[in-house]
């Protein structure tokens, strides 16, 4: 093992500091081939680019990295299909998961329709009455509102009895999905999902829209070949949803890299040009000054576009991302702001009930691999919500179960850290009988188990992800390299930004500020600390550390100011009083649920 960064062998989060670039060869290489300057090329190499990737990697672009349709299994079949639909003009229904990913997916392929003269009847489960997915029940509504062909995005490929029903009823099932499928695929006429078993695509990492994109895409070109736009015609500029395919790619929480790079990066400059009049309103309800950036999308847009759909309907966010009229925007959005602060409220409450219940189960059977959670009145729009903060608070696989007397079922979500399978724990779990349904990705899922069960399924998850919760729990801190105070210019983070964008599976850099002392720190909000630093030379950087209030590192950061203390941090732009100045935000990356 090479040494300690800084010889920080514990910090008081419990992490190891470590260089994350080992050695320079490959940095050196990527800076002098590509005339780059040197922490670029630390940067980029650092995060794995190799030196002849380094020019595509800093200038992603959908020409390049958008793949033929017939790499993905049934993508060419689902797009012929749907092609016929709207030559024929079929009535088309969709239905579509409530949170980000799967409310701008519908809108996605809402808009798309739209653009070819086509509509389609859209139905979003209600959290709190549906459930995730589709029910027969919706199928139904669907067929008696005369709908022909069935769409479901961003959830279906583990949906087997409801979809079995819509082929009983004579609809044409197209799924459109990127959860991790079993062996066993549901009945349907098309299963578009590149985390199917059997799809070898290596697309996995997309999310639900990304894979909605391409899906329009191939439709798109399906019927220019078939001569549905007249002679020479192109037909709509696909571009125009990129926004949507980035503000979803971020929200879920995907790797940036290969096409979501695109996607996102592209995304952004459309996002910019305020074209999408419910974005735009949106964006400045949550006074958000800065250009977009993953940032504002994961912390600013898309919580308020969730609370919709965790305490009210989101179908609410739906009409936001699709209406043309900016007076209805306005309205729309003051509501899901209004439902956020709801939100935050609620989510408080439950998660300072669950983490005393977790301490107190952690007491009694000592150090657990898996922490599982459950009360009646917990609301079920924030267990997700909840699951993240012990993710984030213990460390481990956290699940976060609402209770419900009248059913006996007990229903939430997971998150998971680095290097532990959830939705693979849970497909076994569902394999072994323990729940009633259940599915997810890595690092978060979903699951409904019989209260009576939730015994034997802690002690399954225990079993099952014992190994892998220790290996992923020899936790390291990986610092792209030491700074002070006054070396952390503005010049600088717009340097960095070139190796951007930055979020899941591409970390902003990281760097250690040596020796330097709190000389100011103060709660700020529920659960933040502001403070400032300084150096020996007296240079000062404002910073703030997210959720750090009632941790060992806020009480420490809230009562040193005579020793000395080696920080690691992040640095961004502060602009909200007006002037850019740099900042430092707390290196804890949450990406198990970004909000605001």
């Amino acid at each position: 093992m090479t040494r300690a960064f800084l010889n920080v062998e514990r910090s008081i989060t419990g992490r190891r500091w470590q260089a994350r670039l080992a050695e320079s060869r490959i940095a050196e290489a990527i800076s002098q081939q590509h005339e780059l300057p040197d922490i670029l090329g630390r940067v980029l190499a650092g995060r794995g680019v190799a030196v002849d990737e380094a020019e595509s990697f800093l200038n992603p672009t959908l020409r390049a990295l958008m793949p033929q349709p017939s790499a993905l299994r049934d993508m060419e079949k689902g797009a012929a299909r749907l092609a016929d639909a709207i030559i024929a003009n079929e009535t088309i229904g969709v239905i579509s998961d409530y949170d980000v990913d799967g409310v701008s997916s519908a809108a996605l392929f809402q808009g798309f329709l739209g653009s070819v003269g086509r509509d389609c009847m859209v139905h979003i489960p209600d959290r709190l009455t549906e459930g995730y997915g589709p029910s027969a029940r919706a199928v139904s509504q669907l067929k008696a509102q005369g709908a022909q062909i069935l769409v479901t995005l961003d959830c279906g490929v583990m949906a087997h009895d409801p979809l079995a029903h819509a082929a009983e009823l004579g609809l044409t099932t197209i799924i459109v999905d990127h959860h991790q499928a079993g062996e066993d695929l549901p009945e349907a006429h098309a299963v578009i999902n590149p985390n199917r078993q059997d799809d070898i695509s290596g697309f996995g990492y997309l999310c639900a829209a990304g894979v909605t994109m391409i899906l329009v895409a191939a439709i798109n070109k399906a019927l220019r070949e078939r001569g549905f736009y007249g002679a020479g015609g192109t037909g709509p500029n696909m571009l125009q949803w990129l926004e949507l395919v980035a503000l979803a790619t971020v929200c879920d929480v995907v790797p940036l890299k290969g096409l979501n790079r695109a996607y996102v990066t592209q995304g952004l400059k459309i996002m910019a040009r305020r074209e999408n009049v419910g974005l735009a309103a949106l964006s400045d309800v949550a006074r958000m000054r800065r250009s977009p950036d993953p940032y504002a999308l994961g912390f600013l847009i898309g919580p308020r576009l969730n609370a919709a759909g965790r305490i009210g309907h989101a179908g609410l966010a739906l009409s936001l991302l699709t209406t043309k009229e900016r007076g209805e925007a306005s309205q729309i959005a003051q509501q899901l702001e209004t439902l956020n602060r709801e939100r935050q409220g609620i989510e408080m409450a439950v998660v300072d009930q669950a983490v005393r219940q977790a301490e107190a189960a952690m007491g009694r059977e000592g150090r657990a691999h898996v922490l599982v959670v459950s009360r009646q009145g917990w609301h079920p729009g924030v267990v997700g919500l909840a699951a993240a903060r012990l993710k984030e608070r213990f460390n481990l696989p956290s699940f976060v179960l609402a209770e419900d007397k009248g059913t006996g079922h007990a229903s939430g979500s997971g998150r998971s850290i680095t290097g532990v399978d959830l939705g693979g724990a849970v497909r076994a779990a569902s394999e072994a009988g323990l729940i009633l349904k259940g599915g997810g990705h890595a690092m978060a899922a979903g699951l409904t188990v019989e209260t009576g069960k939730l015994g034997a399924l802690r002690e399954f998850l225990e079993d099952h992800l014992a190994a892998q919760v220790a290996t992923a729990s020899q936790r390291f801190l990986a610092i792209d390299g030491a700074l002070t105070a006054g070396g952390a210019t503005l010049e600088l983070i717009e340097l960095l930004e070139q190796a951007g964008p930055y979020g899941a599976g591409h970390p902003a850099p990281l760097f250690a500020f040596p020796a330097h002392r709190v000389v100011y720190a103060d709660a700020a909000g529920s659960d933040h600390i502001r403070l400032t630093l300084a150096s020996d030379d007296g240079r000062r950087i404002k910073g703030i550390a997210f959720r750090a209030m009632g941790t060992e590192l806020g009480e420490l950061l809230l009562s040193e100011r005579k020793m000395p203390l080696h920080i690691a941090a992040r640095l961004t732009v502060d602009d909200w009083s007006g002037s850019r100045v740099p900042s430092l935000h707390r290196s804890e990356e949450h990406t198990s649920e970004l909000q605001s």
